[in-house]
């Protein structure tokens, strides 16, 4: 599968076996079919979230948990969510979605799944949570150390900003340095070390650090654009011997999509053994995403730590860090590197994500994910271009992204140039078009086992008529 920027590397065509999975995945997910066709589309009205909103702003800061929630970054009322099942999802005012969202990446067996939903619910007859040890654990663990080539030994934890922080401590333990190096525009969860330069909601609301982070927490973060090897090494030259480690989503997923250029992993792998230092990849959002083995495996390029989440957790709230085993003993209570959590291991969790891993592993997952976003992004862009737009947009498998500027898109200087005013109003349109995407520019998209042909072309066929009127 090519890394696809449209408009500089081809999108290859499915093959047979890939185009007669498609009904067989309608069949799975009890094809939800969509309400209404674009010309019959009801009055749309988000007069039941509005309310509901109004009310959450006296209740939680912003109305939200989330920041990227509120819908600041592209302006008019967020929705509220009833329901969501495969690739659709409902609003309390009664209006129907494709989801391009899903719960920012964790959905990508779909929604909801029904043999994800038998388990669960077998699983909480015997409780919902130990606070001690459960075989899952192992079974979880087991399935995450045969497929992800860097690790070894693995902890569970609870989120991925948690999966982050501990990789963060574990690598300056390793390696009795503190210095770290981070790309412009990554986001790696809020802990303070990490809030610098920061992608995510940090970047959506024009953020440039955050209030509250003392100086100390951020001044052994130095940062880089990303794709830039040159400003890379230049720091490791002006900190020789003092760097612990760097950090990088390997495909950037929080300033919108941007895949690495080609060798620019492969540069930064050579950098950091020769600079005894440690590479981690947070493949928080890649992590069995890009391939069953990660954005590793589909690159090639095994860093010595992961930070994994959203997918291993199958939707249920978790994360995870692992790497080679001299490093992961150091953990306590095998070593001397503390790190703890009360739900970590949460039973629940490790059996959503023991049947959606299950899920990944059937022939043709990834190529089927392959062929419907190529089909996605493809549509988006060429009808962008032909209503006159200045438009980019990428792929890998199931995950993608789109900018409003004639791109190349590198780093998240260019990702900037993008006209995000037009962005929030084609977020608006397409919402009124029953189609949800992420309500941001700097976001990347998430494609499912769930969605359809018919989801695609229905997407499409929005995206051309809101086109033409922004």
């Amino acid at each position: 599968m090519a890394v696809t920027l449209a408009g500089f590397v081809g999108i290859g065509l499915p093959c047979a076996t890939e185009l007669s999975r498609t009904s067989s995945r309608s069949a799975r997910f009890g094809r939800v079919k969509m309400a209404v066709t674009l010309d019959e589309k009801k009055n749309f009205t988000l007069k039941k979230s509005e309310e509901a909103f109004n009310a959450a702003k006296e209740l939680m800061p912003g109305g939200v948990n989330s920041p990227v929630r509120a819908f600041k970054s592209v302006g008019g009322q967020p929705i509220i969510i009833d329901s969501v099942k495969g690739s659709h999802m409902w609003d309390i005012d009664g209006n129907e979605y494709v989801d391009y969202v899903g719960s920012w990446g964790p959905a990508i067996i779909g929604h909801a799944d029904d043999e994800v939903l038998a388990a669960l619910a077998e699983t909480m007859k015997k409780g919902t949570s130990f606070g001690a040890p459960c075989l899952l654990e192992n079974v979880l663990a087991e399935m995450v150390i045969s497929a992800v080539p860097s690790i070894e030994m693995v902890r569970f934890v609870n989120s991925g900003t948690e999966a982050c922080m501990g990789v963060l401590r574990l690598a300056r333990a390793f390696t009795g340095k503190e210095k770290l190096i981070k790309f412009e525009g990554c986001y790696h969860g809020h802990a303070d070390p990490f809030l610098v330069k920061a992608g995510s909601g940090v970047a959506t609301l024009g953020l440039p650090d955050s209030p509250g982070v003392p100086k100390a927490a951020t001044s052994e973060t130095l940062t880089a654009p990303f794709n830039d090897i040159a400003a890379v090494e230049a720091i490791f030259n002006a900190n020789k011997g003092e760097i612990a480690a760097i950090i990088l989503e390997p495909v950037v997923g929080n300033s919108g999509f941007i895949p690495p250029k080609p060798d620019f992993l492969n540069a930064i792998r050579k950098l950091t053994k020769e600079n005894d230092a440690l590479l981690i990849f947070d493949e928080v959002m890649t992590g069995f995403r890009l391939s069953y083995g990660g954005a590793q495996e589909y690159f090639g390029i095994t860093p010595d730590l992961t930070t994994l989440g959203k997918i291993i957790g199958g939707g249920l709230p978790v994360g995870a860090y692992g790497g080679r085993r001299e490093i992961m003993e150091m953990v306590a209570p095998a070593g001397p590197m503390y790190q703890a959590g009360t739900l970590s291991g949460n039973p629940l969790a490790m059996t959503a994500g023991i049947h959606t891993l299950k899920r990944l592993k059937e022939p043709g997952t990834y190529e089927y994910l392959d062929k419907i976003t190529s089909e996605l992004v493809e549509g988006l862009v060429t009808a962008g271009k032909k209503a006159g737009h200045a438009i980019c947009g990428g792929y890998i498998n199931g995950m993608f992204g789109f900018f409003f500027t004639d791109g190349p898109v590198h780093n998240f200087e260019d990702a900037k140039k993008s006209d995000t005013a037009k962005f929030g109003r084609f977020h608006r349109g397409m919402l009124e078009q029953g189609v949800y995407l992420a309500p941001s520019q700097f976001e990347a998209g998430f494609t499912s086992l769930a969605h359809t042909s018919e989801d695609i072309q229905h997407t499409i066929a929005a995206a051309e008529k809101v086109f033409k009127q922004i």
